[in-house]
């Protein structure tokens, strides 16, 4: 196991063999993860393919590439099988019996219609780690709900009321932002389960939800409400207790984000480096209390000074400080050039074939076992043959399979 086209990988899971059947983003997104890692990832996909490979025609109509689906499935190897022929689902369960990790999205009752779902598999494979996701979790009226992370992670959960103020609208999440957070979810419950396997010789079930992910995401949030039966409200800019985390605008018009948590610790340093070391002594602003009074004025003060000078200015003066603590708030090509997202690791460069292809490297490394990234995602069934034969199937048997 963990053989690929580019031989063996390199990465934690090396050796492990996941198979995937899952589609759009969450489902994938886990098994990338573990790709990523170095994982042998086998994704079933049905003849018409994941639905999303048509991310490709809906954001781009003909550009060559596939940004989404790149992200999500590059280091795989797909297999197209027809789950609702008999030949189709006898040889995903070969496959499935080979695996030590099998992760999928897909509704429940599909799977239990199929004999795909977590009682029937762990029945036959005791060994195997079954992960499903899920858009409400597996039991009560909504458990086989469909749901995309728009509604379950983002809308149900609450994350867009926390982030509406009173006079607005709901914000619109990015794409893919409830399912990747689930995907790492899933990536963390399936290493564990693994790690518990070692020690009992004993696969399980895991699982986890978008709703579930999101209320965890606004954790924060959701116990303080179970605790205290309150909620915070939203923030805004002109009206924040503390000015010393708050976003404020330079002179050439870019903006930036103090995060000034502590009060007394982050306070006089924000009066050195705008100038005004008086203001520590300054009745209005002397302790937090009065701070929170007088914010309004205080952060029209603060907007006058930092008018004064570009934010290319600034920064030398905010870094002179030890205890000022601040970033900018970086549109996303400020991060693509932003040197520190090469240093952080950012980004890795994905071989194409030609030459490589650099993309958005998965959120985690690994001193004692690096990852490299393989080769990019797989064409639609451009794995089936090679798969199938390694699992013991004949040229005959996949010849006909592939007729039916």
């Amino acid at each position: 196991m963990g053989i690929t086209l580019g031989g063996m990988m390199s990465g934690p899971m090396a050796g492990v063999r996941v198979i995937e059947l899952g589609v759009w983003v969450a489902g994938p997104a886990a098994a990338g993860l573990l790709a990523d890692w170095g994982a042998d990832v086998i994704k079933i996909e049905p003849p018409s393919g994941d639905p999303a490979r048509s991310f490709q025609r809906m954001l781009g109509g003909d550009m060559p590439n596939n940004p989404p689906f790149e992200l999500d499935n590059r280091g795989k190897r797909s297999v197209v099988l027809d789950l609702s022929t008999p030949a189709g689902l006898e040889a995903a369960l070969s496959l499935i019996e080979s695996a030590d990790v099998f992760i999928t999205n897909l509704r429940t009752g599909a799977l239990k219609r199929l004999g795909l779902d977590h009682e029937t598999l762990l029945s036959q494979n005791d060994q195997l780690i079954y992960c499903g996701i899920t858009g409400y979790g597996n039991e009560g009226a909504d458990a086989d709900k469909p749901a995309y992370d728009v509604a379950a992670f983002w809308a149900r959960s609450g994350i867009a009321s926390l982030l509406t103020p009173d006079d607005g609208n709901p914000p619109f999440q990015r794409g893919g932002m409830g399912d990747h957070n689930t995907g790492i979810s899933a990536a963390a419950a399936i290493s564990a389960a693994l790690y518990s396997r070692e020690k009992t010789g004993k696969g399980q079930f895991v699982s986890t939800s978008l709703y579930r992910q999101g209320a965890y995401t606004v954790g924060f949030d959701m116990n303080i409400a179970l605790l205290w039966g309150m909620t915070l409200s939203v923030g805004k800019r002109e009206t924040m207790g503390n000015v010393a985390i708050n976003n404020y605008i330079a002179g050439d018009g870019k903006r930036f984000w103090i995060v000034g948590l502590e009060g007394l610790r982050h306070w006089p340093p924000l009066c050195r480096v705008v100038g005004h070391p008086e203001w520590m002594e300054d009745e209005r602003f002397a302790d937090p209390r009065s701070r929170a009074i007088n914010a309004g004025e205080l952060i029209s003060l603060l907007d006058a000074e930092f008018a004064k000078k570009s934010l290319s200015e600034w920064e030398p003066i905010f870094d002179s400080e030890p205890d000022f603590f601040w970033a900018p708030v970086n549109s996303v090509d400020d991060v693509l050039a932003d040197p520190q997202s090469i240093d952080a690791g950012l980004f890795v460069d994905v071989p194409d074939g030609v030459s490589s292809t650099r993309m958005i490297a998965t959120p985690c490394d690994f001193e004692g076992t690096p990852w490299e990234a393989s080769y990019v995602a797989p064409g639609l069934g451009e794995h089936t043959e090679n798969v199938l034969m390694e699992i013991g199937f004949t040229e005959d048997q996949i010849r006909q399979l592939t007729a039916e």
